[in-house]
């Protein structure tokens, strides 16, 4: 049903402007009695053997929801009837800010793909960790974090340390985001000797709680072997809890769009179909060069439950959607937890 008239319906019109409609949709419709249970049951498949125990947090299952979907915190009580076993929120800055101008999200209907350049628009830790305060919910919720458009170079540490404090006593990990091709000064967030500091500095920021946060980080699907490398070596050297990979791509290699259309787009981070294959590989040298000595999260291109057992084989311990979801349908995460099932 989705796929067949819900989603033709809905990619007639403007792809960020559907994404709020659907959020407010959402929020309407599951305030009619016993609409949330109805999907629930329909959508979730619980089972013991989808339970995985990582950095010290239960996962109910190991299907997730990506940040980017939900970056404001809006939408967790309804987004977690669709079966997810943890939700990312984010990412989020210490300041409210607008993002890139509009029009900065595109889909690449024939590739199955989409580009955006959002530049994290997001409504300030602040307000989003005052929604949080009011949900109680029953999975588990992770907090993409970043910087300000507009910090200078010496403020970018203080930006992610503001934000991790802020949010600690109400997400149950952290992903440090220095990947995103949508904002300034990627160079220096992806330089060695810096994530060596950031990370050390918000590790240190953690030891001062009781209850000490996962923290993880999410790195590009264009790096090269050596900067993969060198990705190994900082997580051996910082112990950090883990690596996502991976964010969107800058790469337009193999995409069936034309270059009409894609000039018409012009710059973003792709994610989708095109990444699926990239992303693999990218998890996969992690695990093998790293002989699996550090968790990884696997998102980029699971459109299907094979994607998804992929991405596992390849050494991903859970996985996230993002852009499948949109394609695909919520249909996608039971799915995915159905097949885990049966290849356990």
């Amino acid at each position: 049903m989705y796929k067949l008239i819900i989603r033709p319906v809905l990619f007639l019109f403007d792809p960020e402007k559907v994404h709020y409609f659907t959020f407010s949709f959402l929020k309407f419709v599951f305030k009619i009695p016993f609409v949330a249970y109805i999907t629930r049951k329909t959508f979730s498949l619980e089972n013991p053997k989808l339970e995985r125990n990582l950095f010290g947090l239960k996962f109910k299952n190991p299907v997730g929801l990506g940040a980017g979907f939900d970056k404001n915190a809006l939408m967790i009580p309804q987004l977690s009837n669709f079966g997810f076993g943890f939700i990312e929120i984010g990412t989020v800055t210490p300041k409210p800010q607008i993002g890139n101008p509009k029009k900065r999200l595109f889909r690449l209907k024939d590739d199955q793909g989409i580009i955006n350049r959002m530049g994290f628009n997001n409504d300030g830790v602040d307000v989003v960790v005052e929604r949080l305060k009011n949900l109680n919910p029953n999975l588990i919720v992770g907090g993409n974090i970043g910087k300000n458009t507009d910090s200078s170079t010496n403020q970018y540490t203080d930006d992610y340390l503001y934000c991790f404090n802020a949010l600690h006593a109400h997400v149950d990990y952290f992903v440090l985001n220095v990947s995103c091709p949508n904002v300034g000064s990627m160079a220096k967030l992806q330089d060695k000797d810096y994530l060596l500091e950031l990370i050390s500095s918000v590790q240190k920021e953690n030891e001062t709680y009781k209850q000490q946060k996962p923290i993880l980080l999410k790195i590009a699907p264009d790096l090269n072997t050596a900067q993969l490398d060198e990705i190994i070596a900082l997580v051996a050297v910082t112990k950090i809890d883990g690596v996502i990979a991976s964010n969107t791509s800058i790469d337009r290699e193999g995409l069936k769009a034309t270059k009409e259309r894609l000039g018409i787009v012009g710059n973003g981070g792709l994610s989708g179909k095109p990444v699926t294959d990239r992303s693999t590989k990218v998890i996969k040298y992690l695990s093998d060069n790293s002989k699996k000595s550090f968790p990884i999260i696997g998102i980029g291109g699971i459109h299907s439950s094979q994607d998804a057992i992929d991405k596992i084989a390849a050494g991903a311990d859970l996985v996230q959607i993002y852009t499948g979801f949109i394609y695909e349908g919520p249909s996608l995460v039971k799915k995915i937890n159905k097949r885990i099932l049966e290849d356990s």
